[in-house]
């Protein structure tokens, strides 16, 4: 069994890569009064900081807030023989693990598991025991903008919220729409109707637009290419092109003597 000693809480210093950035005040003065009738019957893992006597918490920062509440002097923990980076990562995936936790929050703790500590996404998967999609749209929040995101948890808006509003490139365009979810109390399918309106059809009108363009513009450097093989080739073609704002007109004459002196050439050719 691991041995269990108190430390004061002066002593006890919060993990940096604590994913949680929220401690709601209720629950934590709720934790505090129980706290206080029954002690912190659950140790908080910590490990020594550079062999000094200050520690470093791998879990259980909430209950350590609490008996600080509390004004409890001292606190049960387990010491935990692990350096700075498996403490973070620990500390990461424990709180990954609490339902609690905020979608960004949870996207961002998945984002330093990968980023910084260079874990692929397929071994983070396995340790929290999601898929990899799953993680992968979490890894997407983090596109917001970091303000857009704010105001998202602020107005209580939901995670679906969040995932509708990346089909939106412009940071403007994104504000828009979350003012007027926010005027309107939009609902997420409601939402994505808004979006769907404001920003599919156009982009999609466009892109066909665009690619009738490139076949037109195509269309005519066959036609150029066909005229100046005919002129290569000893035909006297004269073409001229009309271009409108509503059309391309082509305009080309060919002389009919090109067909008789072409019948002459062939049977010549034939006939050697």
């Amino acid at each position: 069994m691991e041995e269990i000693s108190y430390i004061q809480t002066g002593k006890l210093l919060p993990n940096p890569y604590q994913p949680r950035r929220k401690f709601e005040s209720d629950e934590m003065l709720s934790l505090a009064e129980s706290i206080k009738e029954n002690g912190v019957l659950q140790p908080l893992l910590i490990r020594r900081i550079n062999n000094s006597d200050y520690f470093e918490v791998v879990a259980g920062e909430r209950r350590l807030r609490a008996a600080i509440l509390a004004n409890i002097q001292s606190v049960p923990c387990i010491e935990m023989d692990i350096g700075y980076e498996q403490s973070a990562v620990l500390s990461i995936l424990e709180n990954i693990q609490r339902s609690d936790l905020s979608f960004f929050e949870e996207a961002a703790a998945i984002g330093q598991l990968v980023e910084h500590f260079g874990m692929s996404q397929s071994e983070v998967s396995k340790k929290l025991s999601k898929s990899q999609s799953a993680l992968s749209n979490k890894l997407r929040l983090l596109k917001l903008p970091v303000d857009v995101r704010y105001f998202i948890e602020k107005e209580g808006l939901t995670e679906r919220h969040a995932r509708a509003l990346l089909r939106i490139e412009d940071e403007k365009d994104i504000w828009s729409v979350l003012n007027i979810i926010k005027e309107r109390n939009l609902n997420v399918e409601q939402s994505e109707q808004l979006i769907d309106r404001m920003f599919e059809k156009k982009p999609k009108h466009r892109k066909t637009r665009q690619k009738a363009y490139r076949d037109i513009r195509i269309f005519v450097n066959t036609f150029n290419k066909a005229i100046e093989t005919m002129k290569a080739s000893g035909i006297e073609a004269v073409s001229n092109k009309t271009e409108t704002d509503e059309y391309i007109e082509f305009n080309v004459k060919i002389p009919k003597s090109a067909q008789t002196d072409n019948i002459i050439k062939l049977k010549k050719v034939n006939q050697a």
